[in-house]
This record gives C-alpha cells, sequence and structure tokens, in this order.
C-alpha cells in the first residue's frame, strides 16, 4: 500500500479548508440584500424637503425589496452633522443618507474647517429629484413680473429685506445672486428654517427664493405671489411662471436638488440595486411630486455624480463671491 507522503496530505487538507472558506464566502456574499433594515439619514428636521421626498420615496423601497428603511433625522449644522454620521458609517449599505445641495455641494466651501470631504467620502446613488427655487414677494410689494420687480428694487435700495433659512443656503444664495445680476442694493436677513418663511408671510421681510414645496400651497392661497423660478427650464409645478434665465439673465441656475448617497466603499451591487429601486419607484410617485413642487429625476450613478461635481464647482465660486462663511 503506498502512503501518502506529509506534503500530500498538508495539501489535501490545504485544499479542502479553502473550498470551505470559498464556500463560506459565497454564501455570504449570496446573503440577499436587504437582509435587516437600513437607516436612511436625512441631515434635516422632519417636515422639510429632504425628508418629504426621503419618506415618500423610502416607502416604496420597503415594499419593493420587503424590508424597512427607517427615516433618521439627524438634523444641525447646516446638514453636516447627519452627513458626517454617514461618512463615519459602516460601508455595508445598511446607512444610507438622502442628502441636498447644502452638504454635498456647499458647505465644503462655506464651512472653512470641514471634517470629511462628501464627493469623495460619500458615494452617489440615484437623484430622486430637482427642486427649484422660487422667488417669491410679500403681496405688499407692487412687482407681478420679473421686469416690475427688478425696477422696484433699483428705485428703492436697501428697502427690500430679502429672508433666508440661513447664511450660505440656497435661499440665501439665490437671492444674492440676482441682486448683483440686477445690480439692486438689498439686505439679507439670515433665519433659522421656517422663520423666514413666517416672515415672509407677515411682511417684515419682502423677498425670498424659497424651495417650491415649502410654498407652493401659499402661491396657490394668495398669500405669496410667485415671480420667477431660479432653474434653467420651467418647473412642471408652476408652468405658468417663466424662469430668471428666460427674462435676460441667460447664466442664472440656482435651485436644490435631493438624492441617495451611500459611505465610500459600499458594494457597487448595493449600489446598483438601491438605484433600481428608486428609478423603478419615481414614475408612480412622479404626480404626487409634481404636484407638491418637485421635479423627479432618476438616472445612474455616474450621471448623479458627474451632475454632483458640477455642483460644487458652480456653488464653490458663487459663496467665495459672496463672502459668506459660517465660520
Amino acid at each position: 500500500m503506498t502512503r501518502d507522503k506529509p506534503s500530500s496530505r498538508f495539501l489535501q487538507k490545504l485544499f479542502c479548508a479553502t473550498a470551505l472558506l470559498a464556500a463560506g464566502l459565497n454564501a455570504t456574499a449570496q446573503t440577499a440584500y436587504p437582509s435587516k433594515p437600513v437607516r436612511v439619514v436625512v441631515a434635516f428636521t422632519a417636515g422639510g424637503t429632504t425628508d418629504i421626498l426621503a419618506r415618500a420615496v423610502t416607502q416604496h423601497m420597503s415594499e419593493k425589496l420587503k424590508q424597512s428603511f427607517i427615516i433618521d433625522n439627524k438634523p444641525g449644522g447646516g446638514g453636516n452633522i447627519g452627513t458626517e454620521f454617514v461618512v463615519r458609517a459602516p460601508a455595508d449599505g445598511y446607512t444610507l443618507i438622502v442628502n441636498s445641495v447644502g452638504p454635498m455641494a456647499v458647505n465644503q466651501t462655506l464651512y472653512k474647517n470641514l471634517p470629511y470631504e462628501p464627493l469623495t467620502d460619500l458615494v452617489p446613488v440615484v437623484q430622486i429629484a430637482d427642486v427649484p427655487n422660487v422667488l417669491v414677494v410679500n403681496p405688499e410689494v407692487p412687482a407681478k413680473t420679473l421686469e416690475e420687480f427688478i425696477a422696484y428694487a433699483k428705485a428703492n435700495p436697501n428697502k427690500l429685506n430679502y429672508g433666508s433659512t440661513g447664511v450660505g443656503t440656497s435661499s440665501h444664495l439665490s437671492s444674492y445672486m440676482l441682486s448683483k445680476r440686477i445690480g439692486a442694493e438689498t439686505l439679507h436677513v439670515p433665519y433659522k428654517g421656517a422663520n423666514a418663511l413666517n416672515d415672509l408671510l407677515a411682511g417684515r421681510v419682502q423677498f425670498m427664493f424659497a424651495t417650491i414645496p415649502s410654498v407652493i400651497a401659499h402661491i396657490k392661497a394668495g398669500k405669496l405671489r410667485a415671480i420667477a423660478v431660479s432653474s434653467q427650464k420651467r418647473s412642471r409645478s408652476l408652468p405658468d411662471v417663466p424662469t430668471v434665465a428666460e427674462k435676460g439673465f441667460p447664466d442664472f441656475s440656482a435651485g436644490s436638488w435631493f438624492g441617495f448617497f451611500a459611505p465610500k466603499g459600499t458594494p457597487a451591487p448595493v449600489i446598483a440595486l438601491l438605484n433600481k429601486s428608486v428609478n423603478e419607484a419615481l414614475p408612480s410617485l412622479e404626480a404626487q411630486m409634481i404636484r407638491e413642487g418637485a421635479d423627479p429625476v432618476g438616472g445612474t450613478p455616474e450621471q448623479f455624480g458627474k451632475f454632483t461635481r458640477q455642483e460644487y464647482e458652480k456653488w464653490k465660486a458663487i459663496v467665495r463671491e459672496s463672502g459668506a462663511t459660517a465660520e
């Protein structure tokens, strides 16, 4: 009888161990995602535009993927607190964030000591929606068109105050851009959150750029007057309201947008599944989103990544021009 040499027995055991390990790894890799609830961070308070869109989309994702997608509001620091939480989270697909233009494209320039880099520490999954800002005025302002608004602002220097949801926010920078483009002297009054809208309704400030979802009900009720939208194309939510661009400022483009991001290193198959799930959810949400002021987008992670980088470059220049700083 021929005996195995020690080296042969060793190789045989090594082969078996390797095969068992490979089988275990393969079984792990094939574990269905998501196999447990997914946390979706919103870096702003409940009831805001980011929160509303996140909840609408994740409800459909939960139904499609047969797993809970739980919204976790972590407001503060202009969106930085919630964003950093996700940056530091495990890259396993079980912690995601629905984020917006501020934390992803503005804050890296606005905050001088941001402890992370959103464009590299997070990876894009899919864009949910574009939400143009709309220039709204208190009805006491005697302007019904952008041309009338410009004429009134120039004839009344420093008499028009504009509210915003904070220094360096889209609402602030959009109004700053318009004031510079039209050559009008206006005064910025920063607020925290919804207080800006409350004072606009009360007439304590005269105008502001606001996300359409936050003011569309007031526009329809006649409590605010819509003058122009900030996007390059008219909003499907307010099709009769012209754009600033079509009124003689072709390079004017400002507004908010929202989408899913995941921690850097999240497996590509997970990103692909999440992207597919959101794209499949958007058609059923289209009518609701348009009615509430958002234009659904969708698309690939690559498209969203390119768009986010372009937005960062645009807002970096605007923030520097304005001199805005949060620190």
